[in-house]
């Protein structure tokens, strides 16, 4: 059973997510918060698989909130669910550790899809969620073909959730030999981070958005 968290401070929202989310019968709501907070410790408590938060909560926002939860660290993947469809708070979203953005005008026709990519680890963003954060996307393309078959493959498995030494293992590579490819791509993509990484990836298609 795949256990889910909704944060969201209106009732209504998080009656609507629940009814949505129980369609599937291997998903299980186990627990909801009302505020940032309660969130935080929700997410400590019952460890769901995916945490649906709001970006606008009392105490802390969801983006916050994601931050705490790759604090601890949980595994937990963090989907932020927001009004607003903001490059910036998408930006802020995946630097936090998120791994899904959704505006809530498209939740009844993308939130199963953006759950059951966080599930399989890998990262969702809608097409107008990448327009809004892609200022940059012709430099990137660029650059993009500066990266080596290998560097682009290293890239992609980055942001689909694995760690150097799982990638290590699928390219049958040693793990310096990994963090040597992962630092060249971080270069060449002028990033220092692996929120930076995946939202490359989104944007260049190395991965499904």
């Amino acid at each position: 059973m795949k256990r889910i968290l909704i944060a969201d401070d209106h009732e209504a929202v998080r009656s609507g997510l629940r009814a949505v989310l129980e369609q599937r019968a291997d998903w299980e709501v186990v627990a909801e918060a009302t505020d940032g907070g309660k969130a935080v410790a929700a997410a400590i408590e019952s460890r769901p698989h995916v945490a649906i938060l709001d970006f606008s909560m009392p105490r802390m926002t969801g983006v916050e909130v994601a931050r705490r939860i790759r604090d601890y660290p949980l595994q937990t993947e963090v989907l932020i669910f927001t009004v607003h469809n903001s490059g910036l708070i998408a930006q802020q979203a995946f630097e936090a550790g998120a791994r899904a953005f959704l505006v809530k005008s498209d939740a009844n026709k993308l939130l199963l899809a953006a759950v059951e990519a966080l599930l399989l680890h890998r990262p969702f963003c809608t097409q107008s969620c990448v327009t809004e954060f892609d200022s940059g996307s012709r430099a990137d393309g660029e650059r993009h073909h500066e990266l080596t078959a290998r560097e682009k493959l290293v890239v992609k498995l980055v942001a689909e959730g694995y760690s150097n030494k799982g990638i290590s293992a699928i390219l049958d590579l040693s793990v310096k030999t990994t963090e040597a490819h992962r630092a060249a791509a971080m270069r060449k993509l002028e990033v220092n981070s692996t929120a930076g990484l995946v939202r490359y990836a989104i944007r260049a298609g190395l991965v499904e958005a």
